[in-house]
């Protein structure tokens, strides 16, 4: 009994390499100054994980000698040398060594080297894509049963402001987008543009919104939410001036690459009109009929402006949704 049930678990394929499900599964941890956590995140790797690249960037601890430690481990370990380039960075460098080392298919998981992130969650993240429902699991936090009661105050304060903004710019709702912890088709990876890709901690917003634009299929799943000794690098006014720059282009880009392109359809046509009568209304030297009618019957321009964007997501939820069932059944 036990040994099936380890051969429904995880196999081992002619190559010597694990599989879990038929899937290869590596392992990202973008680190800096980690010492005195990553070697527990090392220790802590799950048994069907073959492939794990720490991607040391920049630090100027142990980091890289502790991680070391672990070579021989049963998964195949892989050092990679970022030089201060920033997490996103941090991370598609990951990406792009899994993409070089694993065979098809694979999914590529993202765990932090402070060891936020349960290694008991990785199954859940990886059964939406095995399953073929998702090309994209991300971490929830929010919606883990024991919540987010210890995380900080302010933390999860700016979590729900970015989860708006980045629920605005995604074109679908995101609860908690800054959760880093996340798994990831090959076929995501393989079409991915990462001469373009965003470098630093806006990295979860920069890829829910190009998500969508491809049309890739993202899924949500509950994650524990864990926190110690650890520190944060970002600083927050620079931080949302610069991510929220990043996706208020980004979000145009993505409705702008579907209205002039063969996936466009009805639902992206009806945002775009209701956007451009929002942007109308607020135009001092420009107006309609219709906004001069509204104004004449005593709604003001701010409730135009408001009903009009308002219009605009519903259609750029429905437009996302739509792309994707079309990418589906191409």
């Amino acid at each position: 009994m036990l040994i099936y049930f380890y051969q429904v678990l995880y196999l081992i394929c002619p190559s010597g390499m694990i599989v879990y499900n038929n899937w290869h599964v590596g392992v990202v941890i973008p680190a800096r100054n980690e010492e005195g956590l990553i070697g527990g995140v090392l220790s802590d790797i799950p048994s069907y994980v073959d492939k794990v690249i720490v991607v040391n960037d920049g630090s100027t601890d142990s980091t890289d000698e502790v991680s070391r430690k672990y070579s021989n481990e049963k998964y195949e370990l892989t050092i990679v040398q970022n030089n201060g380039q920033g997490v996103g960075s941090s991370i598609d460098r990951g990406h792009q060594e899994l993409l070089k080392q694993c065979e098809r298919p694979f999914i590529s998981v993202v765990m932090a080297g402070d060891g936020q992130m349960d290694p008991e969650d990785m199954e859940n993240l990886l059964q939406p894509i095995i399953s073929g429902t998702a090309d994209y699991s991300k971490g929830d936090r929010f919606i883990h049963p024991q919540g987010v009661s210890n995380m900080p105050i302010i933390r999860r304060l700016a979590s729900q402001i970015l989860a708006f903004f980045t629920t605005l710019a995604a074109g679908q709702r995101i609860s908690d987008p800054q959760c880093g912890y996340t798994a990831t088709s090959h076929e995501v990876i393989e079409s991915w543009d990462w001469n373009k890709s965003w470098k630093g901690y806006g990295y979860p917003n920069y890829w829910l919104i190009n998500l969508a634009k491809g049309s890739w299929r993202i899924v949500h799943v509950p994650v524990k939410s864990i926190y110690g000794s650890e520190t944060s690098a970002i600083k927050n006014l620079s931080f949302f001036i610069k991510v929220g720059i990043m996706m208020a282009i980004q979000h145009h880009l993505r409705v702008f690459s579907k209205l002039f392109s063969r996936d466009i359809n009805p639902h992206i046509i009806l945002s775009f009109t209701s956007y451009f009568i929002g942007w109308v209304a607020i135009l001092p030297w420009y107006s309609t009929d219709l906004e001069r009618a509204l104004v004449e019957r005593g709604i003001p321009i701010i409730a135009i402006v408001l009903v009009s964007w308002t219009a605009a997501h519903i259609f750029d939820r429905l437009s996302v949704k739509v792309s994707q069932e079309l990418k589906l059944n191409a």
